[in-house]
């Protein structure tokens, strides 16, 4: 499964040069239930796209940006606070008495506030790092689909929920986040053939074992590239619950390299000149769409370990 992905940091004029127009009105309404829903989750890469604002549209989305990033410093701060007074207090009582607890407390704060003192860090920092474009299960990235007649971005979940679920299946189907290839016409026959999407990325993360042990494997392709990977998406909406927008990364067979490296999975990323095939599939002719999920890019992915 692609358990993680790298999009591209200058997202938003690759998809300008591509043909794409972003959907602002998508953004600003993702950055506006962010402000009372901090679970929601965004790359720093897919901020830094509005920090210098081109319209008010953008200028009102880099003040909510603003707004939420400096309410996360508060945050951050007064557990700052809390976290220091915790460890000053423990090591006072294990000058006086060496226990279990006050132990356990100082390593607990001395990890909290290291923890904390990188976030703050994170959020004041100006220069993207390569872990600002990451994308998890659960956080959001730009997605190009077709609406009226053109190439749209919008963001988006990584972890689709079908139009016709209950909230609930997020617990349920954990792992909707990739699409297998052969269970298209089968999980995914709702979705498939209707609702397709491409999302940009230059790199991905997969779990493998290497010596009885769990590490995380960066793929990328040689020689360097843009890989325009085939997703699934949906536009769910329930009573009481904020409308969603979610995708799935198609995955299918790995490459001899990847399953040297002990993984069985591969994103499936699209040829540019099939992208509007792809994005408008013909309505009943799955044919023609796993047609192009054959005629793929078939690079050549290294693999090392994540930092």
């Amino acid at each position: 499964m692609c358990y993680s992905a790298q999009i591209r940091a200058d997202y938003k004029r690759f998809f300008r040069e591509f043909g794409g127009v972003l959907s602002i009105r998508e953004f600003a309404k993702l950055y506006y239930e962010r402000q009372g829903n901090p679970k929601i989750k965004i790359p720093k890469a897919v901020d830094a796209a509005f920090m210098n604002p081109e319209s008010d549209e953008e200028r009102e989305i880099k003040r909510l940006i603003e707004a939420f990033d400096t309410e996360q410093a508060m945050a951050l701060e007064q557990d700052l606070f809390k976290q220091r007074k915790r460890l000053v207090d423990a090591e006072r009582k294990l000058q006086v008495k060496v226990t279990k607890k006050a132990a356990e407390d100082v390593r607990i704060a001395t990890a909290k506030i290291e923890w904390g003192l990188g976030k703050l860090a994170d959020l004041s920092r100006v220069e993207l790092e390569p872990k600002d474009a990451r994308v998890f299960p659960g956080r959001y990235a730009p997605v190009m689909i077709w609406e009226n007649g053109q190439r749209v971005v919008k963001p988006m979940r990584y972890q689709c929920r079908p139009a016709d679920k209950s909230a609930k299946f997020d617990a349920l189907y954990p792992g909707t986040y990739n699409a297998r290839r052969d269970n298209l016409s089968g999980f995914w026959k709702d979705i498939f053939g209707l609702s397709h999407g491409i999302m940009v990325v230059n790199a991905f993360y997969e779990h493998v074992k290497r010596d009885g042990e769990d590490v995380v494997l960066e793929f990328r392709p040689r020689p360097q590239q843009d890989m325009l990977v085939a997703c699934l998406w949906s536009a769910w909406s329930g009573p009481g619950e904020p409308d969603l927008l979610s995708f799935a990364a198609i995955t299918d067979d790995p490459p001899e390299e990847i399953a040297a490296a002990g993984h069985d999975r591969c994103i499936v990323p699209i040829k540019p000149e099939n992208v509007d095939a792809w994005l408008r599939p013909e309505r009943g002719n799955l044919a023609a769409a796993y047609a192009v999920l054959e005629d793929r890019e078939r690079p050549y992915y290294e693999n090392r370990l994540a930092a």
